[in-house]
């Protein structure tokens, strides 16, 4: 293949045609999926029915960088629509006085789907049953309720409007988003490979001008003169939870760590060079001391009080570990900040001690809050940590800011410059071998099944990245939310790593955040009504280095 940087308009170009003609730049097949395929980075995706057409359309970006797209069972027919009814606790619930939900018990599921048909509703209560995956023995995860069956959404939305004006509440939907096996698809996947053999450009994460704001993965990459990105890591949303923006999981940009990790969760770990990406889990340890004294560190450059995705010390509510998509509370926390987290530290009841340049204590304010000097730091405590913050900052003295990421056999993560970490989770492969692990990353949240449902078991746009047995570095992207790019779940995403010949795995922030640019434009179809999503961060492959 041709080594030359392609630009944009090429590349949406031959990605817009899977019928253009091959050349010394990029190669298009189209044929039924082989069933014997000559190597592991081969093999047709696990998708549908095995017979399906997938077509692959390959391009070189620039050396030791390709972009593969792959849609398999194009053309495949329509599936009906449906509305999803949200259910009440029933008599049969645990909770009758439970909210609304997708999925409940069958007395309850039951007893709505009765009162649905009485109603005049085309009412069914259905089981849901999910695989058994590394760290959760799936089976039956509840019932849900439905009402009719629709040729198109438009059908599915006037039944909706009927249902809402008769006092219910739920959703059109769209049966191939279930995640049931069997179905024919669309399915489409980008697929980005950095080989560290030949590749002479830098492989990093970008956050923007600053943690605590969001920017598009197009706008990071065009502001890097990246020659393609895709998003990276969870991140805080509602300010209610929070700094939009900031990190919700490990952090590293360029060899300094910005963000703890939550609990022990997977993350995926990259070098400038391409070379020893690894997924790996790991943990976070941080303390201030001064004269001997200490005080532990709950976080760094995040809220004070406010832990996103949970997995945090623990006198944390309502729980330590690792809750996905849950905000956890502590009002006694101690919490450090860099330059990089914005104009101004989060202000609020409390103590923060300002350090300059060489680690000084410059200022002792309360309420919390305010600019830093160039190249400073400092230190928030709220509650019952901020008179202990008091008693231990004296300005004019030194107060020493440690922290740091350790792997999962408890060793200092090293992180030099040319290091990047972003979040991520479940993991999806280890060792080439399929470990799924929602439990260990608060997936699975037993008082909440609808959770796991919509966010597991359904199908939904995801970006995955790992690395392959070669050491190449793979970024995956797979639209979602469409009759025509189903998305994938969880345990599929898996089964697509392992297809794409991937020796670790894990899953990264998806949904409507799911990104790929190149050449500073996205190439595929970001399910937000809005367009593209704002983001935390993003991977970045740049240019060759000249």
């Amino acid at each position: 293949m041709n080594s030359k940087l392609l630009g944009a308009g090429t590349v949406l170009a031959l990605l817009a045609s899977v019928a253009a003609m091959p050349s010394a730049s990029a190669s298009v097949s189209a044929s039924p999926a082989p069933s014997a395929p000559a190597s592991p980075a081969a093999k047709p995706l696990p998708l549908g029915d095995p017979g399906l057409t997938e077509t692959r359309t390959t391009e070189t970006l620039q050396p030791g960088v390709t972009l593969t797209r792959i849609v398999r069972g194009a053309g495949s027919p329509q599936l009906p629509w449906t509305v999803e009814v949200s259910i009440p606790g029933g008599a049969g619930s645990p909770d009758p006085d439970a909210p609304p939900a997708a999925l409940r018990d069958r007395a309850s599921a039951g007893e709505l789907a009765a009162k649905l048909t009485g109603a005049g509703f085309a009412a069914r209560a259905e089981e849901v049953t999910t695989p058994a995956v590394a760290d959760f023995a799936g089976g039956t995860l509840g019932w849900r309720v439905r009402v009719g069956s629709f040729d198109g959404q438009a059908a599915a939305n006037a039944e909706r409007a009927r249902l809402v004006a008769a006092g219910y509440a739920g959703s059109a939907a769209y049966t191939g988003w279930d995640g049931d096996a069997g179905v024919r698809g669309t399915w489409r996947v980008d697929v980005l490979t950095v080989d560290p053999r030949t590749f002479r450009g830098g492989l990093t994460a970008s956050y923007g001008p600053d943690l605590e704001n969001r920017e598009k993965t197009s706008e990071l990459a065009a502001a890097a003169g990246a020659t393609a990105a895709v998003n990276a890591g969870f991140f805080v949303l509602d300010p209610k939870a929070g700094a939009p923006g900031d990190p919700a999981g490990a952090g590293v940009y360029d060899g300094r760590v910005l963000s703890e990790s939550v609990g022990t969760r997977p993350a995926l770990v990259l070098r400038d060079s391409a070379r020893g990406t690894s997924v790996t889990r790991l943990g976070w340890h941080g303390s201030v001391t001064a004269r001997g004294d200490a005080l532990p560190l709950d976080g760094i450059d995040r809220v004070p009080g406010l832990i996103r995705n949970c997995g945090g010390t623990a006198d944390d509510t309502p729980t330590p570990l690792p809750r996905h998509d849950v905000t956890c509370t502590d009002d006694d926390e101690v919490v450090a900040f860099t330059e990089e987290y914005g104009a101004r530290t989060p202000a609020g009841d409390g103590t923060e001690a300002v350090l300059d340049a060489r680690g000084r204590v410059t200022e002792v304010r309360s309420p919390r809050g305010g600019p830093l000097p160039a190249g400073g730091t400092s230190v928030q405590a709220t509650g019952a940590q901020a008179e202990e913050l008091a008693a231990l900052a004296r300005p004019g003295e030194p107060l020493r800011i440690r922290h740091g990421l350790r792997d999962d056999r408890g060793r200092p993560l090293a992180t030099p410059p040319g290091t990047a970490v972003v979040n991520g989770g479940p993991e999806l492969v280890r060792d080439g071998r399929t470990h799924v692990t929602p439990a260990a990353d608060g997936m699975v949240q037993p008082a909440n099944p609808s959770f796991y449902y919509g966010w597991m078991h359904k199908r939904n746009p995801r970006t995955l990245a790992g690395v392959d047995a070669a050491g190449r570095t793979v970024l995956v992207t797979a639209d979602g939310r469409a009759t025509d790019s189903l998305g994938l779940s969880i345990p599929e995403s898996a089964d697509v790593a392992r297809a794409l010949g991937l020796r670790d795995a894990v899953n990264l922030d998806g949904g409507g955040s799911t990104t790929m640019a190149v050449g500073g434009q996205v190439i595929n179809d970001p399910s937000d009504a809005a367009g593209e999503r704002p983001v935390g961060d993003a991977l970045l492959i740049l240019p060759q280095r000249r």
